[in-house]
């Protein structure tokens, strides 16, 4: 007779169960410390309709709209407003802007809303229609642009 108080396969089983539950642990501990992390993502319209609460961390995307872009007198804070043809969002953001970014383009703004009703972005990311072209390929026909990016990628 074996003085073990369990045998072999109910072992087995008492192993499997803990790493089970390890896994279920750990699962759970990703899930809520990623919980802050994440940022849904609203158009204007979604803002209108139901606001986040302020402070809670979001992306807003939409369209920024033509004449309501102006530079502050520190040379880095700019405001916009973003729309989306249902819903106007004012937009405050302080920093160095995307070359892509322009009125009339579309943009995707990491951030939160403050008290007042404005979002205050934290990082803008631009976006290009399908026909971008880079600065240094503008002025060359369709042939000499072929070869430069040909010369690049050898």
């Amino acid at each position: 007779m074996s003085n073990s108080p369990l045998k072999a396969k109910h072992q087995r089983l008492v192993l499997i169960l803990l790493a089970f539950a390890a896994l279920i642990g750990a699962t759970l501990l990703a899930i809520y410390g990623l919980r802050n992390q994440a940022s849904y993502f609203y158009v204007p319209a979604d803002i209108a309709a139901d606001p986040p609460a302020p402070g809670q961390a979001i992306r807003l995307g939409g369209m920024v709209e033509e004449g309501s872009l102006t530079t502050a007198a520190d040379g880095v804070t700019v405001t916009f407003v973003v729309q989306d043809g249902e819903g106007r969002v004012p937009v405050t953001f302080t920093g160095i802007l995307p070359d892509l970014f322009v009125e009339g383009s579309g943009v995707v703004a990491e951030g939160s809303m403050d008290a007042s009703g404005t979002f205050v972005a934290t990082n803008l990311l631009a976006k290009h229609d399908e026909n971008y072209m880079p600065r240094e390929l503008e002025d060359m026909s369709r042939e000499q642009a072929r070869e430069k990016v040909a010369e690049t990628t050898e």
